[in-house]
Formats: structure tokens, sequence, C-alpha cells
């Protein structure tokens, strides 16, 4: 049976070697660092109440060279609540969500790096407002001597927390805990109502009570005679970009006695050099390296500092990158100029300095050149992010980056009516384009005069303009341009296509057969007819009543309505209404008065003249307002009496016979009197439709909805 072999001793030594050297290896290597200060602040303020979100931040300043561990720990009343360990220079932040009484106190920061630490001076945080306790209880009714079970809780709080309980306002008891609550068991002697209640207090370090101040005792501290020296070469305030640059660090006095002392020196947060008692560093000079370098000496806890400032002049200043035009169009050639406008004349001239110009980090120009450059018109897409660089005697500066977002020409832009467009209402038109960078000028045009315009700025604003037209075919008149480049023309729209609603008028309705002709047992047609767009919605209705007799929509400019067998209940005064999406319209009411068997009265009420006057009005007092005709007896049909038409009114010719038979010169009420018989069946009623379906308006447009 095959069995594991078991590694061998010297082969887990040679593991357990690599193992360690791979892993030393791979530790950083801490570089030396030099503390400058360590602060630590409270935020939002040193004094909150209850519930605030406060952050104690702490910040250490130390110079360093490279790679350096830090140890930050964070003291309440010199008790630790918090340790991290980071390799950033970012500062560390402690967070108090919801703070609390039981978080005031005294806080610091101390933070320790490879070989030395240092603390912050404290800063007391005071949080004020305690949450109302809650008192509970297990019974509410309970026999005298028995034991009850009674609680309080602080909602929210924290820390050392001393419970008072009160019966009738009397301290009954007292128990400090480490938590928000407790709970204890109570027992009463005394029969009767009692009123019991609990509060509590945060036991804070503030609140001890201190002692008498202790003898005095005085100490001398002896200085140490050793200060640190800087110096900087070349000496003065002519330094300039290129210049070799030396900067030296070191000691001055009775270095006796003075075992463990180390000198530093530093740009701020960069630690430049360090050594035993000496401490040298050189450079290239630039620009930027003006300002304050520090000169530090340590001796076990004691730290001295001495500082230089120095500054050094541009050899040639941080070129500027422009573009000319400023706003730029697809398509359209753009003019880059890189400059230095500054350069130090002792020691270079201006055909010294090269450039060099770069597109989203592509070189656009290979090698350098004078500064100037051009993009051409025939690049499809010149947006981008350009920028350029200026090089002289081996110092190199770059431009701030300059964003180029080329615009887009506006594009033929749409002319519509917004809604339904009614003759002789007011609407609104919007222009639009479905491409173009902003701000766009709208134009609206009627034939060749302006109507109005408007530039949209945001993208959310609409050019619209309002509108009124008075016929129909003045929609095809309005057109609209757009611009958003002043150098080229206004691109143009179509002209406004749209349905235009034209209002119904002249409403009229009529009989068939006509009106002599209706009698009991035939069928009479009530047609109705006006001008106007389609489709319209014909109501025919009977005086004295509320609803319609029939209603029906139709796409033409008329519609009938048909009663069979007509009796003496048909009777009436009839009248219709017609309605398309611009109006309401009524004609005119007519009277029919069914007659018996051959027997036909009819009614005819006189219509008012709208445009007549006072005087006229008077003047036909005398006259009556109704018509009546003769009852009259169906005689066999002459075509040459037949009903004459005039629009939707029928003229009726009259014949009066004499005694004789012959036509006479007067009228005798004994006679009768003879008209056409049309009603046969029916061709009046087609022939009435057609003739009010081609009136006058045949060419009007037919709205859709």
């Amino acid at each position: 049976m095959w069995e594991p072999q078991q590694p061998s001793v010297r082969m887990v030594t040679r593991l357990l070697l690599l193992t360690s050297a791979l892993l030393s290896t791979c530790q950083a290597v801490e570089s030396p660092a030099l503390f400058t200060s360590v602060t630590l602040t409270l935020e939002p303020s040193n004094a909150v109440s209850q519930g605030t979100n406060v952050t104690v931040r702490c910040q250490a300043l130390v110079s360093s060279s490279g790679f350096l561990n830090r140890k930050y720990t964070i003291y309440k009343d010199n008790t630790v609540v918090y340790t991290e360990s980071i390799t950033t220079a970012e500062d560390l932040i402690y967070s108090l969500r919801m703070a609390r009484v039981a978080n005031t106190g005294k806080y610091k920061c101390k933070v320790n790096i490879p070989g030395k630490e240092l603390s912050s001076s404290s800063e007391k945080l005071t949080v004020t407002g305690l949450q109302t306790p809650v008192l509970s209880v297990d019974k509410r009714v309970f026999s005298e001597g028995e034991e009850v079970t009674v609680g309080c809780k602080a909602p929210g709080e924290s820390g050392a927390i001393v419970f008072y309980f009160y019966k009738d306002s009397k301290e009954l008891y007292e128990e400090r805990v480490d938590a928000n609550h407790v709970e204890t068991r109570l027992r009463f002697n005394n029969a009767g109502d009692h009123r019991l209640h609990c509060d509590y207090r945060v036991i804070l370090l503030t609140d001890s009570v201190p002692s008498n101040a202790s003898n005095n005792v005085v100490v001398t501290v002896k200085e140490l005679f050793i200060t640190p020296v800087i110096s900087v070469r070349p000496h003065g305030s002519m330094i300039i970009e290129g210049d070799n640059l030396d900067i030296s660090c070191s000691v001055s006095g009775n270095l006796q006695n003075s075992s463990g002392l180390k000198v530093f020196l530093s740009k701020g947060p960069t630690l430049l050099s360090s050594g035993q008692s000496k401490a040298n560093h050189s450079m290239r000079a630039l620009a930027e390296h003006s300002g304050e370098f520090q000169c530090s000496l340590e001796v076990g806890n004691v730290v001295k500092r001495a500082t230089e400032n120095v500054r050094i002049t541009e050899l040639f200043s941080q070129p500027v990158l422009t573009m000319y035009p400023t706003e730029v169009f697809e398509r359209e050639k753009i003019t880059l100029t890189c400059k230095s406008t500054n350069y130090s004349s002792d020691r270079i001239s201006s055909s010294d300095v090269k450039y060099s110009i770069y597109k989203d980090n592509y070189t656009l120009t290979p090698g350098s050149f004078n500064g100037i450059y051009v993009v051409p018109g025939v690049v499809p897409n010149s947006s981008g992010i350009y920028s350029c660089k200026a090089d002289a005697r081996m110092i190199s500066k770059y431009s701030a980056k300059l964003p180029v977002q080329a615009k887009v020409l506006v594009s033929k832009p749409e002319i519509t009516a917004i809604g339904r467009v009614i003759v002789g209402k007011p609407f609104q038109v919007r222009c639009h384009s479905d491409r173009g960078s902003l701000p766009i000028e709208y134009t609206l045009w009627k034939k060749y005069s302006e109507v109005n315009s408007t530039t949209v700025q945001q993208p959310h604003h609409q050019a619209i303009f309002p509108v009124t037209v008075q016929h129909y075919s003045d929609m095809q008149d309005y057109k609209c341009e757009a611009r958003n480049n002043p150098k080229i023309d206004t691109v143009v729209s179509n002209k406004l296509n749209t349905t235009v609603i034209v209002p119904l008028s002249n409403p009229g309705l009529s009989v068939v057969p006509d009106l002599l002709e209706v009698t009991e047992g035939n069928e009479m047609y009530l047609i109705c007819g006006v001008e106007g767009s389609p489709p319209v919605t014909f109501k025919w209705y009977r005086r004295g009543n509320v609803q319609p007799l029939f209603t029906t929509t139709s796409t033409q400019s008329s519609a009938s309505h048909r009663i069979k067998g007509v009796g003496n209940e048909h009777s009436g005064t009839y009248y219709c209404e017609a309605i398309n999406y611009a109006n309401m319209v009524r004609s005119q009411p007519v009277t029919v008065d069914v007659g018996v068997d051959a027997a036909v009265s009819v009614w005819s009420e006189r219509p008012v003249d709208p445009g007549s006057d006072g005087e006229s009005s008077a003047a036909s007092n005398n006259e009556p307002d109704v018509e009546y005709t003769e009852v009259v007896h169906r005689q066999p049909v002459d075509p040459a009496r037949a009903p004459l038409r005039k629009g939707t009114e029928t003229v009726y010719s009259e014949v009066q016979n004499s005694p004789t038979g012959a036509p006479g010169d007067h009228y005798d009420y004994q006679g009768s009197v003879e008209y056409a018989d049309l009603n046969g069946d029916q061709p009046e009623v087609n022939q009435a439709l057609l003739e009010v379906n081609h009136q006058d308006h045949h060419d009007l447009p037919v709205p859709v909805e």
C-alpha cells in the first residue's frame, strides 16, 4: 500500500529561510524623517449640542524623502480611544457620530514614526444636552410588601451613568452602571397610590472634586549652545533658472556632550538630506524651487531650526496657449499660438525658446517651431484637449490645458403648428433644428415680412411664436430661419404645412318634400347644411325638446334626418345645430304643420333681417309675423307650376283659377291653388343634398383629428 512521504527537516528549513528572505525583500525601506508639528482640531467646534457629528482631526507635518510608516493614537482624558497606522501624509480622522455628553473630555493626538514620536496639545470637547429617561414597571397594581421590577433607560446615552429612582419625589434607590439602562427590584410597604420616576447623571472626569495645590519647586533648564546654520550658493537674489543651486545645513557651537545629534535639510514636507552634523543638497534651480528651506538639528527631544528664503528668477515664463477664433465651428480653421511672454534677457533671447503643441497628449508639431500652428479646416473633428510646451536650455514648461469644443452648425429648421389651427383664432408656431450648438437665433417670416425672432439659449427652451391667420391659405406664407454662426447665411425651413379648420357659417335647414306636400303617412327629410371644415356633427331639434331628435357626424357639409310615417304629432318647429372643431352654429327654425289626407297648412315664421333699422321694423308692424297659406286640394301635376328653388329656400309659383276655368287677375277664395307634386320617390332629397354639398366651399381643407 502506498503511503505519502513526510517532508524532511532539511527541506522544511530551506523553505522557511526562503520565505523569510522573500518577505524581508518585499518590505519597504523606511527613510529618515523630521517632525515639524502635530495638531489636533475638533470640527465643527469645541462646544456642540448632543446629536452632533464631531470630527477629531489629527494632522502631522513630517518631512521625509520616501516611504514612511506613521502610527496615530487618539487619547480622551489620557485614555486611548483609537489607533491606526498609515503610510500616507493624509490627516487621521476619528469620528464621533451623534455625540453625547459622555464624549465630553480632553482629546489629544500622538504620532509615532520609527524612533520618534510627537504629541499635539489637548483640545477640550464639550457636549451639552441629555436624553429624557424612560421609567418602566412590570406591575401597576401589587400588594403591600410585594417586590416589583422597575427599570430606567437613558436612550442613546453612553459612558458611566448613575441612575436614581424616586418615590413621591423622594430618592428611593441609586445604582451606577456602564450602560444606558438599569433594572432592579424594589419593595413597597406603604399602601396607597405612589408616584415613581427616575433620572440619571453621566459621570465625567471634570466633575471630580479637585484638591489643593501642592508646594512649588523651582527648576532650571540649561540651553544647549548649539545652533543650526543654513547657507545657499549662489548667494543673493540673482539666482536664475538653470543655475546650479547648492544648499548646506550644519551645526555651530560646542558639540561636546551632543551625542545622538542629527541634522535635516528640508523644504516643506520634502526631506532633501540628513546627516550627523552636516547635510548638503545640490539641484538645477527651477522657479518652483523658490520658497523657504529649513535646516533642523535634533539632540534627543530638542529640536532647533534655521530657515532661508530663496527666490529663483524664471529663465522664461510658463507658456500660454491661445486660439483664434475663440469660438470655432466644425471644419473651420483654427490658429493656435503658444507663447512665453517673459524671459531673462541676460541668459537667452526669445528665439532660444522653442515650442511644441499637443492634442489629447499627441504631438501635432514634431520638432520645435515658432509657436504658431494652424489646424486645417478639413480636419473632421477639431474638438479635444490642447496644450503646448516651451523648451530652452534643457528646461521645459507646459501651458495650462485648453479644451476646444467645436460648435455644430445649425441644421435646417422644421416649422410646425402647435395644436389645432382655427381661422381667426391665435395659435402657436414652433421652429426647431435637430442639430446645432446653442445659442440659435430663430426668425419667423410671413412671405417677405419678419414676424418675430427669438434666441434659444438653453437646451430645454424652444422658439415659439404666436400667430393668427384670417384665411386657411395664409398658412403657407409662413417660414422660419435659423442661425448660430454670424459668418454663415441662415438656413430656411419649408413652408408651414398643417391642417386649418374653417369655422362653420351660414347654417340652413330645408324640408323635403316641400312644406306644402308634407302629409300624413309619408316620409319627411330634414336637411341641415353649413359652410366650413368637416368633420361636422349635425343635431336636429324640435322646439320644446332639450334632447336632439337625431345626431350624426359627416365628412360632408350637409346631412339629413328622415322621419317615417309622418303624422299630426310631427307638426311643430324644427331647427338644426352643426358643430366642428372650431365652433357651433344653429339654423333658423322651420315650422311644419302636417295636414290630414290631401290638405296641408304651412306656417312659416318671417325671418328677422339683422340689418334692418328701427324705422323699417316699425313700418312692418302692420304686417303679420306669420304668413298663412290657403287650404288647397291636390290637383294633377302640372310641370309648368313646379316649385322654384333659390339657395336653401323654395319659392312656389301660384296659379288661381277663375270660375270659368281661365286664369284671372284676382283671387277667388272659393277656387283652388295647385302645386306641383315633387314627392314621388323623394328625388328632392338627393337633389337638395347635392346642391348643399356643391356650394362654393368645395376647396376647403379637410382637417384630420
